[in-house]
């Protein structure tokens, strides 16, 4: 790829860690108030809804799911290109293979945001929709529980990732990202524990051949609510979640790019 490529790719990232953050922020911000107010926390449909009645909120709608295409098309030539040196082993290609996925499924929540933007009523079926839709097809319920296995090892992969620090080796080290670290590892955790709620309640909808069980992010904060403890949880929650905004942020100012980037810069690793 030309120097051109290599920059124009940089700033298509940026704008697609960017987008992600912004939607984070959003729904930990609102599921943080939820713990102090009588409203519910509300999942990424909900939350992006609830932006477009604000002022500016069609124009932030339109930039987030621009960023998401952007995501889309970062994770896309990154797994192909293997531009972060992933190889070709078994292990790189599973990686590779996960960032082209990863970009598809945010290329499909932007087409979402994108609709409401142009003023569709919800922005997309919601995880119970979808569930039924797959279910109703020939072995469906075997393919939401592998979706399910999935998606929890997705959220495993997210808390181990921050618990042992293994994002660390592509953010470059600055005064920044070593006084901003502990936020990004605790929002790591979090997100990763609360994809793993969401993973077990598809994996029990498929279990029971109910859709009615499956619930996406909106639900899993909905449960932390009501348990014991259920506002401080909702709390936790709301700020790991900003926390994991703030993760792409940082990834969108400072990710270290093997096939871009001086192999001499420093790392937080």
């Amino acid at each position: 790829m030309s120097d051109n490529a290599h920059s124009g790719l940089k700033w298509v990232m940026r704008a697609g860690y960017g987008s992600r953050g912004a939607i984070y922020t959003i729904v930990g911000g609102l599921a943080f108030l939820a713990a102090f107010r009588s409203t519910e926390a509300e999942g990424t449909k909900d939350a992006l809804a609830t932006l477009r009645d604000e002022p500016y909120g069609v124009f932030l709608l339109w930039a987030i799911g621009i960023g998401l295409f952007a995501y889309l098309i970062w994770r896309v030539v990154a797994g192909i290109m293997d531009v972060e040196d992933h190889g070709t082993d078994g292990k790189g290609i599973v990686a590779r293979v996960g960032q082209v996925t990863t970009g598809l499924i945010h290329g499909a929540i932007g087409v979402s945001v994108i609709g409401l933007a142009m003023g569709g009523g919800s922005g997309g079926d919601s995880a119970q929709d979808w569930t039924g839709k797959l279910m109703a097809m020939p072995m469906g319920r075997y393919i939401v529980a592998a979706g399910a296995l999935i998606l929890f090892g997705a959220g495993v992969y997210y808390a181990i990732k921050g618990w042992k620090g293994k994002y660390k080796s592509h953010l470059a080290r600055s005064s920044f990202t070593e006084t901003i670290d502990p936020i990004v590892k605790a929002g790591l955790i979090i997100y990763g524990a609360i994809l793993a709620m969401v993973a077990i309640s598809l994996g029990y909808a498929a279990l029971t051949a109910d859709p009615s069980q499956a619930g996406g992010l909106g639900q899993a904060l909905h449960q932390l609510r009501t348990m014991a403890f259920g506002r401080i949880l909702l709390g936790g929650a709301g700020l790991g979640l900003i926390g994991f905004a703030i993760y792409n942020f940082v990834e969108a100012g400072y990710r270290v790019i093997p096939r871009f980037t001086d192999e001499e810069i420093t790392t937080l690793a």
